[in-house]
């Protein structure tokens, strides 16, 4: 598209920036939905939205990662409540950025059609009409040839058919008006109407699909349920009623870490073995890894990620078992160093809480203390801290199973006032002090996070997608052209002018043009 083309069409699809003055309310509607639906507002609010995101990737978010916002929301107690108010904890859900994200989805749509008409009109538009000079068009010759004018028109525009070159109808006699690469708009027209699709498929899938994250420890099963979802979120139409059921049992997990040399501790590999259960059919074994999800009755089962759960038992001061099981701790880096919570509230005569940290490989340094040499179970071991007291679990508010409300728990101390830190390998108890019982860490499972989705507009999507890049490749690589042949009779014969003009500047026209003059003054002399 050349500099004047890109021109009008900025001049067709983008309103008068300035400001209304003295408008009527029906003129300020229509002069504020002119601002919304021009790109500069487009771009605007692209720039916006991705602003708006930064918060995200740097603020813990509760629907990725609850145990870290919790920590965070521990650490900072001031800033917590403010970062609350304003949805930092939730940006991807917020209304501030919603509104952001809406705003940009109408500004698009608002600058696409009307540059759908703009490129439709250009796909169908007839060839220009000869300018009236010529010879101030880049590409020029000129030459006289015995031919009458009738032949010359009649050569030309044969030679310029058979190179697919589109003619101008109502030409002047002894004009001819020919056009190439119309290919060009059609495939900015395909490109800005994939955008259309794209949106479409979209909000498709957010309104009638849904997507939540489970987490399944190893030999333990889970069904598609609500209730089984760590985090659940439906669509504005898509009713829990709608899930289908299917039943999932993870038999084995594997994992394979490289163990030396460049990326040593990095999970070179890891899927897990599945049993899966529909009603109606036998149960199936199937295999899930990383980019390879599980399809089944329209949802799909995607493996985000895996980490350890210890096996810990808390006696209580009576030597009750108070709790007794598997409790996943959350890795917080790629050494696979986890964070968790125990809780016991059958303790007697208080309630107990674990907090604290599981290294697969523990070992031990000066200076920063414990941490894990390796990411595989090697020498596990377990460092938590111990609270009595009322976890306030009857107080009628929520609490994640990854955090532990402190307000009327306190931290166990030793005799010398020092904090009651248990660090316990595989197999081994400690005592807490004052009689309150006993911990022991009994043995070591792993867990996988899944994520099951149903998106019904992504073949919709992925349909736009294609045809962007086909009209992408269409707008970029097609290089219109226009040629203009004039001939009129002269005493010493007639005269023919022949011109042409690329809209781009990636053609030769040069070279295109004395082919054509070679072509026709062939023909010509022949005749």
């Amino acid at each position: 598209m050349s500099l004047t083309d890109h021109a009008a069409d900025r001049a067709a699809t983008d309103p008068d920036p300035r400001p209304p003055s003295h408008l009527t309310p029906s003129e300020l509607g229509r002069w504020t939905w002119s601002q919304l639906t021009s790109m500069r507002t487009a771009l605007i609010l692209l720039f916006l939205l991705a602003l708006a995101a930064i918060p995200g990737s740097v603020v813990p978010q509760e629907m990725v990662d609850p145990a870290r916002a919790a920590r965070w929301r521990t650490q900072h107690p001031q800033l917590s409540p403010v970062f609350a108010k304003l949805g930092l904890f939730h940006v991807y859900g917020s209304p501030w950025f919603g509104a952001i994200y809406l705003l940009l989805m109408v500004s698009l749509v608002g600058c696409v059609i009307p540059r759908l008409k703009v490129y439709w009109r250009g796909v169908r538009a007839a060839p220009p009409a000869v300018p009236r000079h010529l010879e101030r068009l880049p590409g020029h010759r000129t030459w006289r040839t015995a031919a009458s004018v009738e032949d010359v028109v009649q050569q030309c525009g044969s030679m310029l058919r058979k190179r697919r070159f589109r003619l101008r109808a109502d030409s002047e006699p002894g004009v001819v008006c020919a056009q190439r690469g119309y290919l060009r708009e059609a495939g900015n027209l395909v490109f800005h109407g994939s955008l259309l699709i794209v949106l479409t498929g979209y909000a498709v899938g957010s309104l009638f699909g849904f997507h939540g994250t489970m987490t399944v420890i190893t030999g333990n099963g889970v069904s598609n349920s609500v209730s089984q979802y760590d985090d659940y979120t439906p669509g504005a139409f898509f009713p829990a009623s709608k899930l289908t059921p299917f039943n999932l049992v993870v038999n084995r997990f594997h994992v394979t870490f490289i163990r030396e040399g460049r990326g040593a501790g990095a999970a070179s590999d890891f899927y897990a073995d599945l049993t899966v259960r529909t009603p109606g059919a036998a149960p199936r074994a199937e295999r899930i890894s990383v980019n390879h999800p599980l399809t089944m009755n329209g949802n799909q089962v995607f493996l985000l990620g895996h980490g350890y759960a210890p096996h810990i038992t808390i006696r209580d001061g009576r030597g009750n078992i108070a709790y007794s099981g598997t409790t996943v701790f959350l890795p917080l880096g790629q050494d696979f160093t986890s964070f968790g919570v125990v809780k016991a509230p059958d303790a007697q005569p208080k309630q107990l809480a674990l907090e604290g940290e599981f290294y697969p490989t523990y070992a031990f340094s000066m200076k920063t203390g414990p941490f894990t040499a390796f990411p595989d179970a090697r020498n596990p071991a377990v460092s938590m801290l111990a609270y009595a007291g009322d976890l306030n679990l009857d107080s009628g508010v929520p609490q994640s199973v990854y955090t532990v409300d402190k307000s009327g728990m306190k931290l166990i101390r030793r005799p010398d006032g020092r904090p009651a830190r248990l660090d316990l390998a595989e197999g081994s108890t400690a005592a807490l002090p004052d009689g309150l019982g006993t911990v022991t860490f009994d043995g070591l499972q792993r867990f996988i996070r899944i994520q099951v989705s149903r998106s019904p507009g992504n073949s919709l999507t992925l349909a736009g997608t294609v045809l962007a890049l086909i009209g992408l490749c269409g707008s970029l690589f097609i290089n219109p052209r226009r040629i203009w042949v004039r001939a009129r009779a002269t005493p010493s014969g007639t005269l023919v002018e022949v011109a042409g003009l690329t809209r781009s500047g990636g053609g030769d026209i040069a070279a295109e043009l004395d082919q054509l003059v070679h072509s026709i003054q062939q023909l010509t002399s022949k005749r």
